[in-house]
């Protein structure tokens, strides 16, 4: 009786595996598909990555690049930089707190947006847009009013 148990199960493990052998090596196939896809994403990662990388270094050298803080000042076509804003004040030879009056704004924005802290407004932008044509005589005379 133990010669046919050992015979039965001897039979069923090799017909298992026959029947295994099959679905293996399917899956074996389709595995080796996704590692192949696999390796080709992270190829294309690691060009992206020093693509980006690139691009942030010419960033860096000077070359303008729009970004998500920039977007108002693109739609109404004024550009805005801190050192033209300073420029401005010492060409009207005016305090910060004047150039403030002028521009119907406080003294501490005036502040943030020489030294770049800050980014003005689209409605600012219009304001100091129209300040920059102003001279030094026309810029007293709005004080005065």
């Amino acid at each position: 009786m133990s010669s046919l148990i050992s015979s039965l199960k001897s039979e069923i493990t090799r017909v298992a595996r026959k029947e295994l052998k099959g679905e293996l090596q399917s899956l074996r196939k389709v595995t080796t598909v996704h590692r192949s896809e696999i390796a080709a994403l992270k190829r294309q990662l690691k060009s992206l990555a020093a693509e980006l990388k690139g691009v942030k270094r010419t960033n860096k050298s000077g070359v303008d690049a729009p970004s998500a803080g920039e977007a108002p000042e693109k739609r109404s076509g004024i550009r805005f930089t801190a050192q033209r804003f300073a420029a401005l004040r010492a060409k009207l030879g005016l305090t910060q707190s004047e150039l403030a009056k002028v521009l119907d704004a406080s003294s501490l924005s005036v502040h943030k947006w020489e030294t770049g802290a800050a980014q003005p407004r689209a409605a600012q932008l219009a304001k100091i847009a129209s300040a920059m044509k102003l001279g030094k005589r026309e810029a007293r005379a709005l004080l005065q009013e």
